[in-house]
């Protein structure tokens, strides 16, 4: 399974470490993902996803059907 949001599709950033003389080496920044399960009351049933913290708080915030509404999904 990918490190990657179910909701944002956040995946991995590539880029380079950088050392005090300048060598750069090759480096991974991977999302912050959570396995959370987030109860829907229209449908009364549980789905469990991988989110990032970001779009945990977001879901928080707006409610499940405000946010896949703005990200161009629907449930």
């Amino acid at each position: 399974m990918p490190r990657k949001c179910s909701l944002t599709g956040t995946k991995a950033l590539t880029g380079n470490s950088v050392s005090h003389s300048q060598r750069k080496t090759k480096r991974v920044q991977q999302p912050n993902l959570i396995k959370k399960r987030i109860f829907i009351p229209e449908e009364n049933r549980t789905v469990t996803l991988r989110l990032t913290a970001r779009a945990l708080r977001t879901l928080n915030k707006k409610g499940i059907h405000q946010f896949l509404k703005e990200q161009g999904l629907e449930v």
